[in-house]
């Protein structure tokens, strides 16, 4: 099974924290929808011998489509690959775009799945981040969407400048009272070259301080966890039967194509992605040209994806599945490096699973950049 996502590259206003590829002129829609199309018909034998089980749309803001622009694309997707027949098909949406007459189009539409950006049920913090929605929105959107659709899901942003223990818990206490299935929650980090980090640098806003998101992340854990919640992956949480399949795939190294300009594909063995430049990205699909660059991946480099992806899900590592993909020189390594955390309480080694403690969640990032392998020679 593999995946299709598919970034929509235009949103109504740009979020001080954000560093993804996006537009705030909707004046290249009709193109970049067209574009998009072709590039699916042009990458379609790439999965010729697979079956797409998720398609996602992300962005940008896919919900800034009208509904028949988003059917045309999925369309275009039946027509040159084979879909399984009970995909999951998520589209990413802002609160304010979440009328009840969006929801019931796109309830009509083969869409399945919403993830919505609310972000923090606060005004200041939506502010702050430069949302195009407010709180007010973020509640009624979730209302409406609960009417029309089963499966959908929730972001929300931890350590934010002047966000205390008790506003998160607020947050979490809010999602918790609409029931909603699946939550994915994020810790707010400074890209260069945003206007977050303009603002920290000129003291306008507050710097990020991190021993208070990490006490948000381990409130977050506790609360979900107790009100039955499964952390599946570092920053999403699921009750059962509400695990994003499309997330799933990504974290267990499933092939997957990015269609569209700054969108990544990956086989396994090579990434690949396109220009970052609408312009760009629309010309050379109209001159049948790929805007894209490709990576061919080492042995270590394959090595380290593994072990990057599969520390941060709740399963963690395989041992014999490692060995298995590539050697046992690659399961003593890990091992060896692994002792320390292992001592620490950071890590656990249980049977064939080296895994994640309650203790190193937060750390995971750091932990997995200490078992890399940085000096095998590139094949």
């Amino acid at each position: 099974m593999s995946s299709i996502y598919i970034h929509i590259p235009f949103c109504k206003q740009a979020c001080h924290y954000c560093d993804f590829h996006f537009s705030t002129s909707m004046g290249k829609k009709t193109q970049m929808i067209q574009a998009i199309e072709v590039e699916l018909v042009m990458r379609k034998d790439e999965f010729a011998a697979t079956t797409v089980d998720c398609i996602y749309f992300g962005g940008g803001t896919p919900s800034v489509l009208e509904t028949y622009e988003i059917e045309r694309i999925l369309a275009t997707v039946y027509d040159n690959y084979t879909v399984s027949q009970n995909p999951e098909i998520t589209l990413e949406a802002n609160p304010d775009d979440l009328t009840l007459e969006k929801v019931r189009q796109l309830a009509n539409s083969p869409i399945n799945r919403l993830s919505i950006g609310v972000q923090s049920f606060f005004r200041e913090d939506i502010k702050l981040m430069n949302r195009a929605h407010n709180e007010q929105d973020a509640k009624a959107c979730i209302q409406f969407v609960q009417q029309y659709f089963d499966n959908f899901s929730i972001d929300l942003i931890y350590g934010i400048p002047g966000m205390t223990n008790q506003r998160w818990m607020v947050n979490l206490e809010q999602a918790l009272y609409f029931n909603i299935p699946h939550i994915s929650a994020y810790a707010l980090t400074v890209e260069p070259k945003t206007a977050l980090a303009h603002f920290i640098e000129k003291k306008i806003i507050a710097p990020i301080d991190d021993d208070l998101a990490q006490e948000h992340h381990q409130l977050l854990v506790q609360t979900l966890e107790a009100a039955g919640y499964d952390n599946y992956e570092f920053s999403n949480f699921g009750k059962s039967g509400y695990y994003s399949r499309n997330n799933t795939a990504y974290w267990q190294g499933k092939s997957y194509i990015g269609i569209g300009p700054g969108a990544h594909s990956y086989d396994g063995k090579r990434r690949a992605w396109n220009v970052s430049n609408n312009p760009k990205y629309i010309k050379a699909i109209q001159q049948q040209q790929l805007p894209q660059e490709v990576e061919v991946l080492s042995l270590a480099d394959r090595y380290n994806e593994y072990v990057m992806t599969r520390l941060r899900t709740q399963e963690g590592i395989s041992l014999s599945e490692m060995t298995a993909t590539f050697g046992a020189q690659f399961k003593t390594y890990i091992l060896d490096q692994a002792n320390t955390h292992i001592h620490d309480g950071l890590l656990q080694l249980a049977n064939d699973q080296l895994a994640i403690t309650p203790k190193g969640k937060f750390l995971s990032d750091g932990i997995a950049a200490d078992l890399f392998m940085i000096n095998l020679s590139k094949e």
